[in-house]
């Protein structure tokens, strides 16, 4: 009876990419050196060679709204730090440097793409929300999605999905000068911001002027309340303190004065300092 052919080597051996190098000598070598030159130099051809690997796993990536040159960089750094943390002992490298390269895109996608920096909880949220509607759009038949449809689907609440949904239409702020209704040339957004409040302008001032304020005589600070708060005429005002109505007029410029030029010399030094 003839020999069964022997079974193929395929079966249970994992397939490995063409862009998986045999560098397990290198990495060996790699462990023995003391920081220094031919270290990094060692270091610089091992990311040579596995560049290839970590560019097909940016390549995933495309699409989502970075550019590809991007997407390379930022798995080019995760394989740096695989490189850094890889310990042969452990098993191969690519088993190690995959999902460290994988991670790293996806913190950049997490940490660097929002136009607003939001809690990771609602990306995770956006994520789940996404991925629920994809799927549910792809049944026969299937409708456009609802809230509640999402929320049973997912297992989470009408809340949290509203709080994904939001931030699934949030990803990218529009810009300013974006037109309220594409196509048609008129308004945009900046249009309809108003503008800071007049009120501003007055508490800047008051603020300005307390401490020269302060540092006014008693009678003149009396005189200033009694003409600006209690609106008294400047008679009245002499016949109060028992002055000549020009004295009581002399007071009130000359005050003025010095208090506002205390309030602008201060604004000037603040914008000096600044």
């Amino acid at each position: 009876m003839p020999n069964p052919a022997p079974a193929s080597t395929t079966a249970s051996t994992p397939r490995r990419h063409d862009d998986s190098p045999e560098t397990s000598a290198l990495f060996a070598h790699l462990m023995g050196l003391d920081p220094g030159r031919e270290r990094d130099a060692l270091r610089d051809e091992l990311a040579q060679a596995w560049l290839p690997m970590a560019h097909r796993i940016a390549g995933k990536f495309r699409d989502r709204g970075e550019t590809v040159e991007d997407l390379r960089q930022v798995a080019a750094l995760g394989l740096v730090k695989a490189i850094d943390g890889f310990d042969p002992d452990r098993g191969a490298f690519e088993s190690y440097a995959v999902p460290t390269i994988t991670g790293e895109v996806k913190r950049h996608f997490r940490d660097r793409t929002w136009a607003l920096r939001v809690p990771r909880r609602v990306q995770e949220l956006r994520n789940q929300v996404r991925v629920a509607r994809r799927e549910l759009a792809q049944r026969p038949g299937s409708h456009q999605p609802s809230t509640a449809d999402v929320a049973a689907h997912t297992g989470l609440t009408e809340d949290e999905v509203t709080a994904g949904t939001e931030a699934l239409e949030s990803y990218k702020a529009l810009s300013l000068d974006a037109e309220l209704t594409p196509g048609e040339a008129g308004h945009n957004i900046a249009d309809t911001l108003a503008g800071p409040p007049a009120s501003y302008d007055l508490v800047v001032d008051r603020e300005a002027a307390k401490e020269g304020l302060r540092r006014l005589p008693e009678r003149e600070q009396a005189i200033l309340y009694m003409r600006f708060f209690e609106d008294m005429t400047q008679s009245r005002i002499a016949d109060r303190l028992g002055i000549s109505q020009m004295h009581v007029s002399r007071l009130l410029t000359s005050s003025c004065e010095r208090v506002r030029a205390e309030a602008l010399g201060d604004r000037a030094d603040d914008r000096a300092a600044a």
